[in-house]
């Protein structure tokens, strides 16, 4: 036995359907799996904060 992945649109998923289900029951078996979307990777950016010139006493930090 074969296997098969077909994508189909939302047009003609109905008739899709209806030529496997007219397709003799002993020789073929499908399943649907539904995609509803598939989502891409998000690209994050970083932001850098220059400190250098800045002095911070623990008092402070600790009020934060």
């Amino acid at each position: 036995m074969h296997s098969l992945r077909v994508e189909v649109n939302d047009t003609i998923f109905e008739k899709v359907i209806a030529f496997f289900n007219n397709l003799p029951k002993s020789d073929i078996k499908f399943s649907i799996d539904e995609n509803k979307k598939i989502y891409s990777s998000k690209r994050l950016n970083s932001l850098s904060i220059k400190t250098k010139g800045f002095k911070f006493d623990r008092e402070e930090a600790n009020e934060r």
